[in-house]
């Protein structure tokens, strides 16, 4: 690291935890960010200015001005722009030394396939059942760690589902593809503003212990927060052996390491 990085990023430095060489593979790590929207911004800042050297920001939408109540990511010139490109305008003047690779599209599961296997992490910052488990499955096949996080109304959720270690559930275990849940959209429902950005910071947080190799992530754990009295409740997660998405897959090789 120069002189410039070492300043930058000193608070981290100092931390015993993390160190230069900590630091340093935050440097060289990729995070995969699906949506940047509520979730997708405080997660979008923090790992741009925590030095993440390569962040991928996947978002098929447009910045519109009910938006900027609660997505900081965005300005209001960027209204009627794309998301991810309004997102990059912004880490970039942060942090020029990260590289945002900006994906205006709503991935399949090709396109999925690919963008997690080049990736260190993936975060969950989408809003609906279906992409959740198109991302959560591409995670899978490839044992990329997920974070995934969710937010509505004051209600807001975050887990880490590592498919690196095959006694750990995913995704699909939680929440099977086939069941029935309501699927509800902050534009229906409304989002207290907050919100978004304590469980978008909490998932920018887990991305970084992972990506630093720091013990004690949410893996197996369900953490649920009721904002409206700041109450936090906690449930064990179970990896299940008949799940459609990991029940059957013996636990992949990273073909990184």
């Amino acid at each position: 690291m120069n002189d410039e990085q070492l300043l930058r990023y000193s608070r981290h430095i100092l931390l015993d935890e993390i160190g230069v060489e900590g630091q340093q593979k935050l440097a060289d790590s990729h995070a995969l960010v699906i949506g940047a929207g509520g979730l997708g911004s405080p997660v979008a800042l923090y790992l741009a200015t925590a030095g993440v050297g390569r962040l991928t920001l996947v978002d098929h939408d447009t910045v519109d001005l009910t938006n900027l109540q609660r997505q900081i990511v965005h300005r209001l010139d960027a209204v009627g722009t794309s998301k991810v490109a309004s997102a990059a305008r912004t880490l970039a003047q942060l942090n020029p030394e990260v590289q945002v690779q900006a994906l205006q599209l709503r991935a399949n599961a090709a396109q999925l396939d690919e963008l997690v296997a080049t990736a260190d992490v993936v975060l969950d910052c989408s809003d609906n059942f279906a992409t959740r488990h198109a991302v959560n499955a591409a995670c899978v096949r490839h044992a990329r760690p997920l974070v995934a996080g969710a937010a509505i109304g004051f209600d807001g959720q975050i887990s880490v589902y590592d498919s690196r270690d095959g006694k750990q559930p995913c995704y699909a275990c939680l929440f099977p593809p086939d069941a029935a849940y309501e699927e509800v959209r902050c534009a229906t429902m409304g989002v207290f503003a907050p919100l978004v950005g304590i469980i978008g910071s909490m998932q920018a947080a887990e991305a970084l212990k992972l990506l630093m190799g720091l013990p004690g992530s949410l893996a197996g754990r369900l953490q649920m927060l009721d904002a409206r009295r700041m109450e936090w409740s906690e449930i064990q997660v179970q990896r299940d052996p008949g799940c459609s998405c990991c029940g059957g897959q013996s636990l992949a090789v990273d073909s990184k390491n």
